[in-house]
């Protein structure tokens, strides 16, 4: 019974947020700080779940093969070198550690 009342909880309260916006802003602009500050959300978001799953492994945070990968990759494109030859490196980079470990 007790999952019940949890999906049930985790229902009225997903309602109630989506139901935040339209109620408070119905039918009005939104201030210029507010399109900002959504704006900045999905890249802020999405950088913290590349950066989660990149440096995570299980319960504590690693700085593995994977991340010296995308490190390398990282510098090829901050010299402005193609995307597929600094993919290609990652991949080269992280599947040499992994053999090598």
């Amino acid at each position: 019974m007790t999952i019940w009342l949890t999906i049930l909880g985790l229902v009225v309260a997903t309602v109630a947020i989506k139901a935040f916006g339209p109620v408070l802003f119905g039918g009005r602009e939104l201030p210029r700080a507010f399109i900002r500050v959504i704006s900045c959300m999905a890249p802020a978001l999405l950088a913290a779940l590349v950066l989660t799953s990149l440096f995570a492994d299980g319960q504590r945070l690693t700085a593995g093969a994977q991340a010296l990968g995308v490190a390398v990759g990282g510098a090829l494109l901050l010299a402005r070198r193609s995307i597929v030859l600094a993919v290609l490196a990652a991949v080269v980079v992280t599947a040499a550690l992994r053999a090598l470990a």
